[in-house]
């Protein structure tokens, strides 16, 4: 990600400062936040990363797209960097470790850093199989812009046709377009930093991965992550119906709906295992 853009993308996000806020303003943010979170986490995380379920190409590639609005990147570059990480989790090779560069480093450094712009396309073979998501890849950028120009064009209708939004163009397009971003950037970069910080640990593994019920609301499921390292083939993250998993919980209706199917489960060892170190 390159830094200026990162960069500017936050200094446009503190003007909410200055256009101030409104209820329709806020609104659209939280619904981009939240359509694009979700995009993240079951698109790129477990559908791109895992293979954790399957999905039609069309619904596979709705959800690249919008994933990639969100400007991480394409999901091969994002999927490749996750399989990485898992494969070398808290170590020397790990690319955003908090315990090995600091939590600075695994929680922005490593995203702005030159270091890690290439794909590793032969760690994502089963994904580059697929035309258009190498396509979307190489034209990453394309569904940001196209982000960004769709909520300005509702800003200015707002502006201009339903004075009773009671919001002017400049301050919906913060909110809607910069502030959502922003928040959606260091939602999913809390992942990489402080589950491998703070948390609790319910399996013993060989990384510093931890549970976190506050990231698993912000993140939508995300938080579960020390369940995560230990079964990362399970679609569902909050392996217990008390540890709340919304990403899960949509896949399971799309899933009704034969949207999406094949949801991969923790086998019955796994919850054992869980039954034993917490004895």
């Amino acid at each position: 990600m390159n830094k200026l853009f990162f960069v500017v993308i936050h200094l446009a996000a503190l003007s909410a400062l200055w256009t101030g806020a409104s209820a329709v303003a806020v609104t659209f943010c939280l619904v981009a936040y939240l359509v694009r979170m979700f995009a993240i986490t079951a698109g790129y995380h477990r559908l791109f990363s895992h293979r954790s379920y399957s999905t039609s190409r069309p619904f596979q590639f709705i959800l690249a797209f919008i994933g990639a609005s969100s400007a991480q990147k394409g999901p091969l570059w994002w999927a490749a960097s996750h399989r990485h990480h898992h494969k070398h989790s808290d170590t020397e090779l790990d690319i955003h470790s908090p315990g090995i560069r600091g939590i600075w480093w695994a929680h922005v450094g490593w995203v702005i850093s030159k270091e890690y712009d290439d794909v590793d396309l032969e760690s994502v073979k089963d994904l580059t199989k697929f035309p258009e998501l190498r396509l979307l890849e190489k034209y990453h950028y394309v569904p940001p812009l196209m982000f960004l120009l769709s909520v300005l064009g509702l800003g200015i209708f707002l502006d201009q046709y339903v004075p009773s939004a009671k919001t002017s163009m400049l301050q919906f397009f913060v909110w809607g377009a910069f502030v959502s971003t922003v928040l959606l950037y260091h939602a999913t970069f809390a992942i990489n930093s402080l589950t491998h910080v703070f948390g609790k640990k319910r399996f013993v593994t060989t990384d510093q991965s931890r549970n976190s019920l506050i990231l698993a609301l912000i993140t939508l499921g995300e938080g579960w992550h020390n369940n995560h390292h230990r079964y990362p083939g399970s679609e569902r993250q909050g392996f217990y119906w008390w540890e709340i998993d919304l990403t899960h919980l949509v896949l399971l209706c799309l899933s009704k709906l034969r949207i999406v199917w094949n949801l991969r489960v923790p086998p019955q060892r796994i919850y054992d295992e869980a039954l034993k170190t917490n004895a």
